[in-house]
């Protein structure tokens, strides 16, 4: 039954890994499942501590992926006007995965912008900005797998 396990953990951890860059799949969640499976063989064993810290950042990184983009948008000058149309076109992205999770918040904070009257460089830059806040929260998703990979092979040896 380890075997089986621990096999099914390896297949979480790496469906993981890749739902850092495919938007419909939950990265850090499978990569968390791959954990919790290690967690119930003979081999590995996990503390309720350690468990609880991650799913706590399993959680608050889901939470930030959705907000990164439009943190990124008002860090890069962008209005309220910009801001609120990168949260409606991150929003309106989920319904056309994959594409619309990357260009909706681009589209929104752009659009945002040149409805809220600012020149079309400025919206541009808005724009810009919420796309480099979906880089970051990518990049944030793939170190929490990474470091959950690393932790599964650690309690394995």
């Amino acid at each position: 039954m380890d075997i089986f396990l621990i096999i099914l953990g390896i297949l979480c951890l790496l469906t993981g890994l890749a739902g850092c860059i495919l938007p419909m799949l939950p990265g850090p969640p499978l990569a968390y499942a791959g954990l919790l499976l290690a967690h119930f063989t003979e081999r590995a064993s996990f503390s309720a501590t350690q468990l609880l810290v991650w799913l706590g950042i399993v959680i608050v990184i889901q939470v930030l992926d959705y907000f990164i983009p439009l943190l990124g948008a008002k860090y890069s000058g962008s209005s309220k006007w910009g801001t609120r149309g990168c949260l409606v076109g991150t929003l309106v992205g989920l319904f056309f995965m994959p594409w619309g999770i990357i260009l909706g918040p681009f589209v929104g904070a752009f659009v945002g912008e040149l409805l809220g009257g600012q020149e079309t460089a400025q919206a541009l830059k808005s724009g810009f900005g919420s796309v480099l806040g979906f880089l970051l929260g990518t990049v944030l998703k793939c170190a929490v797998c990474g470091y959950f990979i690393w932790q599964f092979v650690v309690a394995l040896l």
